[in-house]
């Protein structure tokens, strides 16, 4: 098939325009000027080894990590089996539970936000490290059950009937035969979801307090008292650890199968 040039320059600038923040604020992090500027004037880690000087930063990031990592392993216990459930056993209503779970998807961020603050307020956990979790959770889940129904729609059911056959129990069927064939997605799901829950500000806007505060939004404060290298430095450093997980992602699934289509069940 013969190739469009004009497609293929169309996506070089799509591709540039995505990673134009990557080609700013990485180098203007290792300037060695005391103001941003970019180009860079000179080279300097310095702004790198004074994150450790601000302890607000230090502990928001150990705290964000801990958030991300309870937000996947809970998204996924959930992801998996409602995922599984949905596309293995086709009920009543089983359309609408399925919408339900991908419209933190289609529902902006502000909005689900503002929800969240209003209900945990109502049933006292707003400010509270549950109801930031339960948030985080919420918008998490969907990418999980997304690459689990994509990973069940090339899945052979088939295996599964004949372990059955054979007199093996349900969860020796899901650890033995389920599981092996589904960890790629569910990997990929769990990793989705840490990413999602660790690099969150509008959500996380609403349910934080002092003392569950996320890196993300400490690097937001930050920036409303003071604008220089430094927020350049920590802001590499989470793109850096973002991009480590998308590649980590990509060995295990391949993005691509991310937004694949589902198959009919088995």
């Amino acid at each position: 098939m013969k190739k469009n040039p004009i497609l293929g320059i169309i996506t070089f600038i799509v591709i540039l325009f995505v990673i134009s923040p990557l080609l700013v604020i990485i180098p203007t992090s290792l300037t060695a000027a005391n103001y941003l500027s970019f180009p860079p004037e000179g080279f300097s880690l310095k702004w790198y080894a004074k994150i450790f000087d601000r302890q607000e930063f230090v502990d928001s990031f150990i705290f964000s990590l801990q958030l991300a990592a309870i937000t996947a392993v809970i998204s996924t216990l959930i992801g998996v089996f409602a995922g599984l459930a949905l596309h293995k056993h086709k009920f009543r209503g089983s359309g609408f539970f399925t919408t339900l779970l991908m419209s933190p998807l289609t529902v902006p961020a502000l909005i689900i936000g503002i929800a969240a603050l209003l209900f945990f307020t109502r049933i006292g956990l707003a400010g509270s490290f549950l109801g930031l979790l339960l948030s985080h959770i919420l918008i998490s889940i969907p990418y999980v059950v997304r690459l689990v129904l994509t990973g069940l729609s090339s899945f052979d059911y088939t295996l599964e009937r004949a372990a059955y056959i054979m007199g093996a129990k349900s969860y020796n069927v899901f650890w033995d035969i389920t599981f092996p064939l589904l960890k790629p997605a569910i990997m990929s799901g769990m990793i989705f979801a840490f990413l999602t829950s660790f690099d969150n500000v509008t959500v996380s806007l609403f349910m934080v307090s002092p003392s569950t505060t996320t890196l993300p939004l400490a690097i937001f404060s930050y920036m409303q008292e003071v604008l220089d290298p430094l927020v350049a430095s920590i802001s590499s450093v989470v793109i850096l650890l973002s991009l480590i997980f998308i590649i980590i992602l990509e060995r295990v699934y391949g993005l691509d199968r991310l937004f694949g289509s589902n198959s009919q069940s088995h």
